[in-house]
Parts: structure tokens; C-alpha cells; sequence
């Protein structure tokens, strides 16, 4: 992760996000972008517990299958 920001392209693109959406609005979009990564992250997670439940109750569905 601190390669990432040796490079000069990370600064750039910083510097063009402060120069199109300004300071003061920079922490929201940051906050914005955070709680959405976190219900993404918890959906995801869902998903994959319905998924485990499915093929758990698949198996006890089918007791043949293993065979």
C-alpha cells in the first residue's frame, strides 16, 4: 500500500479531485464512499450465508448425492 502513493499518478488524481469537487465537500464524498463499500461488504457476506444455507439444505434434502 505505500508503493501507492510513491507513485505520482495518486498525487495527480488527488489533486484533480480536490480541484473539481473542492475541500469542504471531500470528506463527505469520502463518508459517502464508506458507507457504501460497507453495505456492499454486508450484502456480499448475505449472499454467501444464504448460498452455504442452500447447499446445507440441499444435502439434507438429497442424502443420495453423496454417494
Amino acid at each position: 500500500m505505500a508503493k501507492l502513493f510513491e507513485s505520482p499518478v495518486i498525487w495527480i488524481v488527488l489533486l484533480l479531485a480536490v480541484l473539481l469537487w473542492g475541500a469542504p465537500k471531500l470528506p463527505g464524498l469520502a463518508k459517502s464512499l464508506g458507507e457504501s463499500m460497507r453495505i456492499f461488504r454486508k450484502e456480499m457476506k448475505t449472499m454467501g450465508d444464504e448460498r452455504s444455507d442452500d447447499k446445507k439444505d440441499k444435502a439434507k434434502e438429497d442424502p443420495s448425492s453423496d454417494k
